[in-house]
């Protein structure tokens, strides 16, 4: 089934920046989905589109599970075989965990497209956001947030 919500007439498209600071605890998702929709309901979303960006090279974003903390767990095991910090590699000058950091990074997502309806993300039932941490130690990881759409006539 299609559903074909159309802007209202009149309304006019607006944007809206907000940068996020995550603190990580190491390797392992955080999730941030309350305070993105905090954001949205403060900036008046509407109907539109949001975009999340996290300004690192080792570190990402994941639409993941939010019900059982098993499938995290299960997630960065996946990552560590497949970038282990046992290799050879080149670049190493900020550590073992650093060049795996990069390649789990280029592995994920550095930015994502969540459409947004009446100021709600439209999520699944067991979807959250995350933020990824694949460096050893906690870092604070900045994530830009965008919206682009109407508001709700606030």
């Amino acid at each position: 089934m299609t559903d074909t919500t159309q802007t209202r007439p009149g309304a006019a498209l607006t944007q809206a920046f907000h940068t996020l600071s995550v603190a990580t605890r190491g390797p392992g998702l955080t999730e941030v989905t309350g305070e993105v929709g905090r954001w949205l309901a403060q900036t008046a979303a509407a109907d539109g589109l949001l975009t999340l960006f996290i300004r690192h090279t080792s570190a990402s974003l994941l639409i993941q599970e939010n019900a059982d903390p098993d499938v995290h767990v299960d997630l960065v095991n996946a990552l560590a075989r497949l970038a282990p910090k046992d290799q050879p590699y080149v670049h190493d000058v900020e550590g073992p965990d650093d060049m795996p950091a990069h390649i789990k990074s280029a592995l994920t997502a550095t930015s994502l497209s969540i459409p947004v309806r009446s100021g709600c993300m439209v999520l699944g039932t067991w979807q959250g956001i995350y933020v990824v941490e694949h460096r050893d130690r906690p870092h604070r990881r900045e994530v830009v947030l965008h919206y682009l759409g109407t508001r709700d006539g606030r």
